[in-house]
């Protein structure tokens, strides 16, 4: 596409003045800009990029994308102007445009919901490998472009940051890409001009509404991952949804009339149905039912939702173009997730998992699996609530944590602003008295639970999961529950064994 096409992409933009030479760069970071460029002004939560035009043209950018209308009848002299009614949107768009539209030329699967999207794309993401031998993945943890792994910033990258890493992953010969779809991503556009051929509706209970508001605003902000792929003309888009869920039922019915939908769960109208199970500390079995055909499905994950969580890998999967006995195959072999459900040591007779829940749904749930299957002993469990995010949430999850927990200990999670007794204050409400345990320090707290763990007994250290890092008001550390377990162990028995948190990963890519 030439530059005189490019803004093409964007309906209703406002042309004023003209490109007399190729562009040279697209960008909406006016750090970047270079001569000859074209800069795209985002209105953001705390910089408006319209407040620094003046300089960009006076670097030399060749033509300025904006929402306000050019501030000259003729037109800035050498600068081509681009009136749209939201550069968000805009961004994304041309950002495609930019790069070739690299999401067109691969099998995009994108997952959305509250809880179980890293897991998801990361079974995904490992059978489309196993299958087609190179695949994307886009997540909380890590980006990975076919040829190398980067740690990931944001559960979905900014349009520019999305577009050029697709393009790496089109070159690097990934045929599939699997993604995370964030709610804040989908209400700013960050998604605009990704083609998404398959998405995932995992669930949706409380979380975010420090930024949606409402449960009715959060659901339609995940909505628009499927609105968008049901108004595309460049793919036949499937939508796979939880109809254990009460808000997947609602979308799976609005969504009927519009675009082709497949169901999974334990109801007994789901496509993809989950029938008698069994579940241990060692993985999960369960039969799968499809088309009138059962199939037995293993996978090391642990506990009921990561069964959900692994049909939901299958039921995309297979919508994607993946055989389901293959993709079967490959979930007998997947890897265990970096902080979710993780197995991080076995030391006599005292299991220790590191999970990300951070949610009340969430967290009940990883507590209830740890209860049915740790049958000898207690479940102990450390978690606290993150600072500057959804207040209301805290005394839910303190409660979530002492239905199934023996023995709760609050701590500090990310307090970022906020002061961290004050939070603990919050959660406590939540948590009978003869059940609460109170240290700030989360190190001091891990310690705590390790110390206070009697053979038999499970210890969760919840909330965190992967982040090797904390943030405080004043300053963020390098922080990791993973390694506070590990080295606990170390220090207490220095001949003991601990189960390390995951095999080595093979890789089958084709150099």
């Amino acid at each position: 596409m030439n530059t005189k096409q490019i803004f093409s992409v964007v309906p209703g933009a406002i042309i004023t003045g003209k490109i007399r030479k190729p562009l040279t760069l697209l960008t909406d970071d006016s750090r970047k800009v270079v001569p000859g460029c074209c800069y795209v002004a985002v209105r953001g939560t705390q910089f408006d990029g319209h407040s620094v035009i003046p300089e960009v043209i006076k670097a030399g950018a060749a033509a300025i994308v904006a929402e306000e209308p050019c501030p000259e009848k003729d037109g800035v002299h050498g600068v081509c102007w681009v009136q749209v009614a939201d550069t968000r949107l805009a961004d994304g768009l041309l950002m495609s445009a930019w790069h070739n539209f690299p999401s067109m030329q691969m099998v995009m699967l994108g997952v959305t919901g509250t809880n179980g999207k890293t897991t998801i794309s990361y079974l995904t993401n490992a059978i489309f490998r196993a299958t087609w031998q190179r695949a994307g993945l886009i997540g909380t943890i890590m980006y990975d472009d076919g040829a190398r792994r980067l740690p990931s910033h944001n559960t979905t990258p900014g349009s520019a940051d999305l577009q050029s890493m697709l393009a790496d992953m089109l070159n690097n010969g990934c045929r599939a890409v699997a993604m995370e779809v964030s709610s804040h991503a989908l209400c700013q556009h960050r998604t605009a001009g990704t083609t998404f051929r398959v998405g995932i509706f995992t669930n949706l209970t409380q979380d975010h509404l420090d930024y949606h508001g409402t449960m009715e605003e959060y659901y339609q902000a995940k909505k628009r991952l499927f609105l968008s792929m049901a108004e595309s003309e460049d793919v036949k888009a499937t939508a796979v949804i939880n109809v254990d869920d009460e808000y997947g039922r609602r979308l799976a019915q609005e969504l009927q009339p519009l675009m082709k939908v497949r169901t999974y769960g334990v109801a007994k109208d789901a496509d993809f149905r989950v029938t008698p199970r069994i579940l241990s500390l060692k993985g999960s079995q369960y039969e799968l039912s499809y088309k009138g055909r059962n199939y037995l499905v293993r996978t090391p994950l642990i506990g009921s939702f990561n069964v959900s969580n692994s049909l939901a890998a299958l039921a995309g999967a297979v919508a994607a173009g993946v055989n389901l006995r293959d993709a079967i195959s490959c979930l007998a072999q997947s890897p265990q997730v970096p902080g979710r459900m993780e197995l991080v040591s076995s030391v006599n007779n005292v299991q220790c998992f590191v999970d990300y829940a951070h949610t009340p749904d969430a967290i009940e749930n990883i507590c209830r699996t740890m209860k049915e299957l740790c049958t000898q002993g207690r479940v102990i469990t450390v978690f606290g609530c993150g600072g500057d995010r959804d207040r209301t949430k805290r005394p839910l999850m303190g409660a979530a944590a002492a239905r199934y927990s023996d023995v709760c200990i609050v701590t500090s999670d990310n307090p970022r602003s906020e002061n961290p007794e004050q939070i603990i204050d919050e959660i406590m409400p939540g948590i009978p008295r003869e059940k609460q345990h109170r240290i700030t320090d989360r190190e001091e707290a891990i310690r705590a639970a390790l110390e206070m763990a009697r053979p038999g007994d499970c210890v969760l250290v919840a909330g965190k999961g992967h982040e090797n890092y904390q943030i405080f008001a004043d300053e963020t550390i390098t922080f990791s529950d993973s390694a506070v377990v590990r080295k606990y162990y170390e220090e207490k028995n220095p001949e003991g064994r601990s189960v390390p948190s995951r095999k080595p990963e093979r890789r089958t890519d084709r150099s």
